[in-house]
């Protein structure tokens, strides 16, 4: 139930954890979370310069200021300094060398590790290959491989040169690779034959050659023997002295894109310094990862969480990375990892937790921590966690996204978990809940805003020179405030709770209601796998029509006596406006390829859009899934 608290930080959490450390050192040692949180966001220069002075930030030239500019857009960071993302990874406070720092798991081949020896060494040797191949400060390198050692080690050594990388999971289609990498232009492509998705083979060499054939500014192609073997990865090893391009805290690092779901995929630069800064901070300070720590979050190389695993060794944590079916051969196939790597904390999405819940997994592990993203997790969900996994561990929910590459809402060390509660803003992060006039507002549904700059909010839009689309993607709806597009209510006691996007809106009599209190009733019935729920205007009816597509579990049929329980369960759990106005069974929801469900262009279509112009098919996991709603758009009549 909403509101229980599930787990308390034990009495000597600010003598064990790193906050309550950083606390100290601050000079607050005493101080509670609620007014650490104010101090951090009031004085932006002095909590920013407190991290990069806490953290020991290695730079080349130091900076004259630490914010110049509090302007949004633009805002100025660290005007003057120079520094190196991959310097600061590599430096792996508190790791031997010869302890391990990278623990690959994969469904394609054996177990592998590297030491941070051999991290470095790696990196060290493909940063001279790409050398060799021309690649310099500023070019780019993609990346068209999964979430094994390689792409990471790519990923650093691009960045040592000051060059930027990009990646795309090797499931992605051609079309939605193209659509990314033709705004890049990128140089060197380092690609994969294949991949096994469980005892699936998947072979790509087809789609690569269709990648490169379609990307002129390609001059190199590095394939990696993934599925078939051979492959001349080893090329780029090459014997040449470590060396890091000192750029300013600015410079891009790595391109990442939105959803795209309408139009091309928005190219959303990050800068060395930014992200450094945001991932010690929240790695650290939040997570409360370092020396001894062993950290795991299930992810793709197309996710944002991807580029946040992998910042663990900046902190001293080891990284667990895994390539393959989560569910296979069952439901326990990641759980088992945590006794076999040894992780300590272990990052998710909401959805696999509650398809663990539904599948009535009980892995019961000892764990430090456990994130979960990607959705809402409903109280449930919280529920089953401390049921299941493990009473001891702190469950964080948290939300970001790829616009900023981490969470703003999310938890620390500090603060109680309750149920179907996010615990806090997080440090350096002025989220609020504005209504519709612009107001902050507290206990009450509004637009999830940011009213004061991060370090972490894009250097800007690839090929956006005078700045119109980063503008207007996040700023034109509250000029100088970024607009994020979720529905929030902030708490009194500075808890959350986030209900869905609020571009999907259903306003039914006015009243606005979050699609993700509607999935979670919904999908905990034994009979529903999936659903989407879109609400729909009408004229002259200010209740508009509600509409609820439900994915059937196996063996079950959509007939009266289903759709009058769904109806019953939301009308008890939520309210008698949460009653669709019909529900229909489809067979698939459509999700992007980061398995975000698809509201909005399944709106769109039922109110008249052609398929092709409500979403790229490109960025889609199941783009057939969009036929069935036009289907009934057109029964409709």
């Amino acid at each position: 139930m909403t509101g229980t608290v599930l787990w308390e930080p034990p009495a000597d959490i600010r003598e064990t954890s790193r906050i309550g450390h950083y606390m100290s050192w601050l000079g607050r040692p005493g101080e509670d979370y609620a007014s650490l949180w104010q101090w951090s966001v009031d004085d932006l220069p002095g909590f920013w310069r407190s991290i990069w002075d806490y953290f020991e930030v290695v730079a080349h030239d130091q900076p004259t200021a630490v914010l110049a500019d509090a302007a949004m857009p633009g805002a100025q960071w660290f005007p003057g300094a120079t520094l190196n993302y991959a310097e600061n990874v590599l430096r792996m406070p508190g790791v031997g060398d010869d302890e391990p720092v990278v623990i690959s798991y994969s469904q394609s081949r054996e177990r592998s590790q590297l030491t941070a020896r051999e991290l470095r060494d790696e990196v060290r040797r493909v940063r001279a290959g790409l050398k060799a191949r021309g690649v310099g400060k500023g070019d780019r390198v993609a990346a068209y491989a999964p979430n094994i050692p390689e792409t990471y080690v790519v990923m650093l050594a691009t960045a040592s040169l000051g060059a930027i990388f990009s990646s795309c999971a090797p499931e992605f289609g051609v079309r939605s690779v193209i659509d990314r990498w033709q705004q890049i232009e990128p140089k060197v492509l380092v690609a994969v034959d294949g991949y096994r998705y469980g005892d699936k083979a998947v072979d790509r060499r087809e789609e690569v050659a269709a990648i490169v054939e379609a990307l002129p500014s390609i001059e190199h192609v590095v394939t990696i023997g993934y599925l078939h073997g051979g492959g001349d990865y080893d090329s780029l090893r090459r014997d040449e002295p470590m060396a890091y391009e000192h750029v300013p805290f600015d410079h891009p690092l790595y391109v990442l894109y939105s959803s795209g779901t309408t139009g091309l995929p928005k190219p959303i630069v990050h800068g060395h310094g930014g992200i450094l800064l945001e991932h010690l901070k929240m790695l650290a300070l939040h997570h409360d990862l370092g020396p001894g720590d062993r950290f795991f979050w299930f992810t793709t190389t197309g996710w944002m969480m991807w580029n946040f695993l992998v910042s663990g060794p900046a902190v001293g944590a080891a990284i667990v990375l895994f390539d393959g079916n989560p569910a296979h051969p069952g439901m326990s196939a990641l759980w088992d990892l945590v006794d076999e790597a040894g992780i300590t904390y272990f990052g998710t999405s909401a959805p696999f937790l509650m398809a663990c819940r539904k599948a009535g997994l009980t892995p019961r592990k000892r764990l430090k921590g456990l994130g979960s993203t990607g959705a809402p997790l409903p109280p449930e969900g919280f529920d089953w966690v401390y049921e299941a996994v493990g009473s001891e561990l702190q469950l964080q929910s948290l939300s970001g996204g790829t616009d900023v590459c981490t969470g703003f809402v999310g938890s620390v060390p500090l603060l109680p978990v309750t149920a179907g509660k996010i615990a806090c803003r997080a440090l350096g992060a002025k989220v609020e809940a504005y209504d519709p006039a612009g107001h902050p507002v507290i206990d009450e549904l509004g637009e999830l805003v940011i009213t004061a700059p991060m370090p972490s909010m894009p250097v800007g839009f690839w090929n956006d020179p005078d700045g119109k689309r980063y503008r207007e993607a996040y700023f034109d709806h509250f000029p100088g405030v970024w607009r994020h597009g979720d529905w929030i209510t902030i708490g009194a006691d500075g808890t959350c709770v986030i209900t869905g996007r609020s571009d999907a809106t259903l306003n039914r009599g006015g009243v606005r209601l979050g699609t993700a209190e509607f999935y979670s009733v919904v999908e905990s019935l034994p009979e529903i796998a999936d659903s989407v729920v879109v609400h729909l205007e009408q004229a002259g009816n200010p209740n508009g029509e509600l509409l609820l597509f439900v994915v059937l579990a196996e063996g079950f049929t959509l007939d009266d006596t289903l759709r009058k329980r769904i109806a019953s369960e939301l009308r008890a759990a939520l309210s008698p406006r949460h009653v669709p106005d019909e529900i229909h069974a489809v067979r698939a929801v459509p999700r992007t390829l980061s398995s975000k469900k698809l509201e909005v262009p399944v709106k769109r279509i039922l109110t008249g859009t052609p398929v092709e112009s409500a979403a790229a098919a490109g960025a889609l996991a199941n783009p057939s899934s969009l036929l069935e709603f036009a289907e009934h758009f057109r029964a409709r009549g």
